[in-house]
């Protein structure tokens, strides 16, 4: 069964839209909640380029699509077919993009198209039942197949953007304390010339005072 749904733009990961009702009698419903503020984090962070992916976590799957900069997800069942799955999210995006397609990007606020809720839950229905003669039809539809589509473990997926952050986070470190130990690598030669010529610039300046006192008692 579909248990949750959401949509999100990529390049920032901002929640666009989701099921209202999704995960309300879900044990640990938050958990996986978290976890898919994650994988939107990577997408936004360019960490995974599949477009379309598997995610599995538990006892469920996390399926995927990106079109037009946007991230259409579901969570189901393990169980549940993998073709419905994808077939689910491409209604999904054929009909959001119909209908808030000129306003994505310019979306400035989390669930700016929460509206479409109502075409989620109607969607949601149709595919809830694997048995039914149209969901049947579609699971024999050999034109669409998903056989090539990646599955992988959710671990493995947010790991790799934990792994990329402390990669970036060690070179930022490293840039920073180069900066400091370059800018104290000039302040120690400033501190060497100036003991080097400290000494010499005293001498001279005694000896023009020397000088200009003489003149002037002369």
């Amino acid at each position: 069964m579909v248990k949750m749904t959401l949509i999100a733009r990529v390049t920032d990961g901002l929640p666009l839209a989701e099921g209202l009702d999704d995960g309300r009698d879900l044990p640990d419903s938050d958990m996986y909640k978290q976890q898919v503020k994650s994988l939107f984090k990577n997408l936004s962070r360019g960490h995974n380029e599949a477009s379309r992916m598997s995610v599995e976590t538990g006892p469920y799957v996390f399926h995927y699509i990106i079109e037009g900069r946007v991230c259409y997800l579901t969570m189901c069942d393990r169980s549940y077919p993998k073709k419905l799955a994808f077939q689910y999210l491409e209604d999904l995006k054929n009909e959001f993009e119909r209908v808030n397609g000129p306003n994505i990007e310019t979306a400035a606020r989390p669930y700016a198209f929460i509206k479409f809720d109502t075409f989620i839950q109607k969607t949601k229905k149709l595919y809830q039942d694997t048995r039914t003669q149209r969901n049947i039809a579609k699971l024999n539809d050999e034109l669409y197949e998903v056989h090539q589509i990646m599955t992988r473990n959710v671990q493995e997926v947010l790991g790799v953007g934990e792994k990329l952050d402390q990669v970036s986070e060690m070179s930022s470190r490293l840039t920073s304390e180069s900066r400091i130990y370059a800018d104290k690598a000039k302040d120690l030669n400033r501190q060497a010339l100036i003991r080097k010529w400290a000494p010499v610039a005293i001498v001279l300046g005694v000896v023009f005072l020397l000088f200009w006192v003489k003149n002037k008692l002369w």
